[in-house]
């Protein structure tokens, strides 16, 4: 055969025409750094290729941390991607191990599609947006990521006309919020994959754990993969072996450890609240928070309101633009001090006995700090279920017995197991760095005052 021939031949091989397009594998694969190749297939890929969820790929996962630690520059489209891939593995995982617990076609679909679509409704900088803006902007209201997800996902849908039934977008919407009560008609084990509300063991914290590990160049001691071949179903939950009990608590000290160094680090908190303020002061312009009502504003509210900001030519968003510059020149609110409540401490410690106006209210004769020059942060990182351990709250079995689900107490886990598992910190902050030892002061003898009357 001629050279002319062979490149004849392998121009048609590769291309589409002449073919029976019904006949296409329309499935493609990706090469993701953290779980290698993924397959996604054509119900993903019309969820995939749309304006909202590309609209991911301009959201960083880990907000304002990526003007710290600059290998965060992963965003919330792989990290979907990921999460879809995991929810696939697992419910087709019980399929095959466990053929008697009928998953079908409908519910391998639904859960992968939770998975990918689960964080569509995140605003600027992830959880700065509904976390830090929406209650300053807007108090009183409640507005979460989640109902964010779901309006994206309906807004999808309905743009890009995508064929699926009302029910399977139900329990979608179920699924991406979660249950830890019996869902009429479902099978609750399903609700443990994505967001699981029994005990925070899901593929969203495989996925980040991993992910965010991998970027920020942190070491992640526990083995996902482990625990997605060691797990069963048992009386309608997602139980696993009690091999694995130590490698779960692995899972959220490393969840404990990256809220303590990378998700609430202090430069990273400083930027935040500048980021916060500049998007209050952008809001009458932008209209930020009519977004969260509104789809088609939502779908192009990105991170890029940074650049927004700094672009518009609107001269009520000159004092917006200094505090971006300022970013941009490290030039950012200062850390002034930082106070971790002893548990007596902690009930009483609130925004009612600590604030701004507290703080002014400790001057000394000299001092001229006013109120807007203190910030205050409380912050509270924990195992994932607040002051409860969240191990204790699952199922294991044993190889002898795979029928029977059993918890397993921490003292049989480990002697050296933590003694509480949340903590709670005050931070003092100031947008004027030049008072910040006149507030460091006044901050203290709040504190010992507070700290006397307990």
């Amino acid at each position: 055969m001629t050279s002319r021939a062979l490149l004849r031949r392998g121009y048609t091989e590769m291309s589409d025409l002449g073919c029976d397009v019904d006949k296409h594998d329309n499935s493609k694969y990706i090469n993701d750094p953290i779980h290698g190749y993924i397959n996604l297939d054509e119900q993903v890929l019309q969820f995939i290729d749309t304006p909202q969820f590309q609209r991911l790929r301009h959201l960083k996962q880990l907000g304002s941390s990526y003007f710290v630690f600059p290998g965060a520059s992963h965003n919330r489209f792989e990290h979907c991607i990921g999460t879809s891939y995991l929810a696939s593995e697992v419910v087709q995982g019980f399929a095959r191990r466990q053929p008697g617990l009928g998953i079908d076609e409908r519910d391998s679909r639904c859960v992968t599609l939770a998975g990918l679509c689960h964080d569509l409704g995140h605003g600027p900088f992830s959880h700065v947006f509904d976390s830090e803006f929406i209650p300053r902007a807007c108090p009183g209201m409640t507005w979460s990521h989640e109902q964010g997800s779901e309006m994206m996902l309906h807004h999808a849908i309905d743009e890009n006309h995508i064929d699926i039934d009302d029910d399977d977008i139900k329990f979608v919407k179920q699924l991406i919020c979660g249950s830890s009560r019996p869902v009429a008609g479902e099978k609750m084990f399903l609700f443990d994959i994505v967001a699981n509300k029994r005990n925070g063991v899901d593929v969203d914290k495989f996925d980040y754990i991993q992910r965010d590990c991998y970027n920020v160049g942190v070491n992640s001691s526990y083995d996902f993969q482990r625990l997605m071949l060691n797990s069963r179903v048992i009386n309608d939950e997602v139980c696993y072996s009690a091999k694995e009990a130590y490698n779960l608590t692995e899972m959220f000290h490393t969840r404990y450890s990256l809220h303590k160094r990378v998700y609430s680090h202090r430069a990273a908190k400083a930027i935040e609240f500048m980021l916060v303020d500049a998007m209050l002061i952008a809001d009458p312009v932008l209209q930020l928070t009519q977004a969260v009502t509104c789809p088609r504003l939502f779908q192009s509210l990105t991170d890029e309101v940074v650049r927004d900001i700094e672009r518009s030519p609107a001269s009520e968003l000159r004092e917006a633009q200094d505090l971006i510059a300022r970013i941009h020149t490290r030039d950012i609110y200062k850390f002034v001090d930082e106070y971790i409540l002893p548990a007596e401490m902690a009930a009483v410690a609130n925004s009612a006995s600590i604030n701004e106006a507290l703080v002014v209210g400790y001057r000394s004769d000299n001092d001229d700090f006013v109120e807007r020059d203190v910030l205050i942060d409380f912050c509270l990182i924990h195992y994932g279920m607040r002051k409860h351990n969240p191990v204790d709250r699952i199922n294991f079995y044993s190889k002898y017995n795979t029928a029977e689900m059993f918890p397993i107490i921490s003292e049989h886990i480990s002697m050296c197991v933590p003694e509480r598992y949340e903590e709670r910190i005050i931070r003092i902050f100031t947008r004027t760095p030049s008072k910040r030892g006149q507030i460091q002061g006044a901050a203290r003898r709040l504190m010992e005052n507070l700290s006397s009357r307990i």
